[in-house]
């Protein structure tokens, strides 16, 4: 039988990826003992504390073992830190060096959410690609630049890591994790049960781009402020950067090395914010939305918003008007 450690970091962290997870794998343990088989996992969480408090003390996790009596875990998933990541990383040194070991030793891991900041602390995630809940992904990037961070996607696989975006998106990870081990079968049937939109990929419709301005570049700053509060004009990069008497290829450097994008990429993504709020807040067209924009050409506009998105302006529109209605 396989080991399945889920860890229960010390710190006010997240309890439903723990709940979430030990129940999804059980799930699927049980199915596979109705269809004749035996359980595939056994399940155990494991930490350094007898005990960890969530919610201001209002739930209490009482885990099975202390991490040093796991032995060799097949998987281990790491929950989401929530918004705790830096206090988390102050107190798990000994849960921080036993995942780099875990790992090592041929352990595959898989992290929830701002978990991530936990691996990546270990060292295991440098030149890996990697997600994180979209919120925090400028700060992710400040504190680790090796990690190949890839904001949009849902769930990243790569070299016996997992990793996924934010908040309950974890459900699709288990999923993801539970066709790997067990079966397609065995995930349809835990999608069900706990009716999880199956096969989801992305993130990007989620996300709420609020500009990365955490650095000391003051010419990109004025930049970005000056695409910010012109949102309706097609700005050209070569005339941008030539009004604060910076190279082109230079500007570029500065943009990303500040932004993690590209100037291109920073107006395209604010401009398809400022979209999607007003899809979401009032009835205008298409057409209205995408003049207000910049964009004179449809296709053009369309391309750009499914690539930031996931999604086609319309069904965009469709879903998330709809909901605020």
């Amino acid at each position: 039988m396989k080991e399945l450690c889920i860890v229960v970091p010390e710190g006010n962290n997240n309890l439903s990826s723990i709940t979430g997870a030990y129940e999804i794998f059980s799930k699927a343990n049980a199915y596979r003992k109705e269809k004749g088989g035996s359980e595939l996992f056994h399940i155990c969480l494991a930490g350094i504390s007898e005990a960890v408090d969530f919610n201001d003390g209002l739930f209490t996790v009482k885990p099975h073992m202390h991490i040093s009596a796991v032995g060799k875990a097949d998987l281990v998933i790491v929950p989401s830190l929530n918004h705790n990541y830096r206090l988390a990383l102050q107190g798990n040194d000994l849960l921080l060096d036993w995942l780099l070991v875990q790992y090592r030793n041929g352990a595959e891991i898989a992290t929830i959410c701002t978990g991530a900041f936990m691996l990546a602390a270990a060292g295991v995630l440098d030149g890996k690609s990697c997600s994180t809940h979209w919120s925090v992904t400028e700060q992710f990037r400040t504190m680790f630049p090796k990690v190949k961070l890839q904001p949009d996607q849902l769930i990243t696989d790569e070299a016996g890591i997992y990793t996924n975006g934010g908040a309950y998106s974890f459900l699709n990870l288990m999923i993801y994790l539970v066709e790997k081990y067990y079966d397609r079968q065995t995930a349809v049937y835990c999608a069900k049960v706990f009716q999880i939109e199956i096969d989801r990929a992305a993130q990007s419709e989620f996300s709420i781009f609020s500009g990365q301005k955490h650095h000391d570049d003051e010419v990109i700053i004025l930049a970005q402020e000056y695409i910010e509060q012109n949102l309706d004009e097609r700005i050209s990069i070569e005339q941008l950067s030539a009004s604060f008497n910076v190279g082109r290829r230079n500007f570029d450097r500065r943009f990303i090395r500040a932004t993690g994008n590209t100037p291109l990429e920073y107006a395209q993504r604010v401009k398809m914010e400022a979209a999607k709020k007003a899809f979401e807040t009032n009835r205008k067209t298409i057409s209205e939305v995408m003049y207000e924009v910049g964009y004179t050409d449809v296709k053009a506009f369309r391309e750009v918003f499914r690539k930031i998105t996931g999604m086609s302006p319309l069904e965009y529109k469709r879903k998330y008007y709809k909901a605020a209605s």
